[in-house]
């Protein structure tokens, strides 16, 4: 991260191309149709970003949390498509969330601020917000339990938390729990490892109901080739470490889902 936020600071022409806006995989509704460039790319990042605000069910006058916001690409798309808006992009990364100031001024008629904070322990009110999103940060924190707890807390009662994550097959967990402490790409306390019905069955304890779930690993295929591309000119360990990842995917292991918790 300290290498990557450094070139995308010094504005690295293919890092700012790559993820100068968002820090995630892409969407593409025609996957035979991505051309591997970077540019093919971003676009199909906006368009995963745009999924789980959708799946949030995000419309105009909300107020809206982005937890892991990254450079802040969510909530500037937010920002262009919706009016009368109050949007909270947090991050517990300050380096992120310097860029994502820099780069995302408020439309007229709408609130964005960004705020330094552990995800796990929000730094809210109760009912503070309609909607919160996670796009593919939840591995990231420290514990999902811990997050969507947090989360209850500050949703007002049927508001939505949406979600996408990397989510392993049942019968895939004997092969997949050796890999789990390897990949870099998750924390160590929070594996992986969290199954569609351990989901479901989390969500109920934190107050929520799975109200929406869609598989859209086809859709993502083509960001493997793009990011391991990108990662052989930036650590030979990550790339393959981001080849390992593809293959299990391609292998049918982990599926890349779409989720949505309604707060009851």
């Amino acid at each position: 991260m300290d290498q990557f936020l450094s070139e995308l600071t010094h504005d690295d022409e293919e890092t700012q191309a790559l993820f100068g806006r968002h820090i995630h995989w892409g969407y593409w509704a025609d996957p035979d149709r991505a051309d591997g460039s970077y540019q093919d790319y971003a676009r199909a990042a906006e368009a995963m970003s745009r999924l789980v605000c959708d799946a949030a069910k995000v419309r105009d006058g909300m107020r809206v949390l982005d937890c892991g916001c990254g450079v802040g690409g969510t909530i500037a798309a937010l920002n262009e498509r919706f009016s009368g808006m109050h949007l909270v992009g947090l991050n517990i990364d300050a380096r992120q969330l310097e860029i994502a100031r820099h780069k995302v001024r408020a439309a007229a008629g709408n609130h964005v601020e960004f705020v330094e904070a552990d995800a796990c322990a929000l730094p809210f009110e109760m009912d503070s917000f309609d909607a919160v999103l996670a796009v593919e940060c939840i591995f990231h924190f420290k514990s999902r339990r811990r997050f969507l707890r947090e989360v209850h807390r500050v949703l007002e009662r049927g508001g939505r938390l949406g979600v996408s994550d990397v989510v392993p097959q049942t019968a895939a967990l004997p092969i997949l729990a050796p890999l789990n402490w390897s990949l870099p790409f998750w924390g160590e306390r929070n594996p992986v490892l969290q199954t569609l019905a351990t989901y479901r069955a989390l969500a109920r304890r934190c107050g929520f109901r799975l109200s929406y779930s869609e598989d859209v690993t086809r859709n993502t295929l083509p960001a493997y080739a793009v990011i391991n591309s990108y990662l052989a000119g930036v650590s030979p360990e990550f790339e393959r470490q981001g080849r390992l990842v593809g293959r299990v995917t391609r292998l049918g292991f982990l599926r890349y889902k779409i989720l949505s918790f309604e707060s009851r």
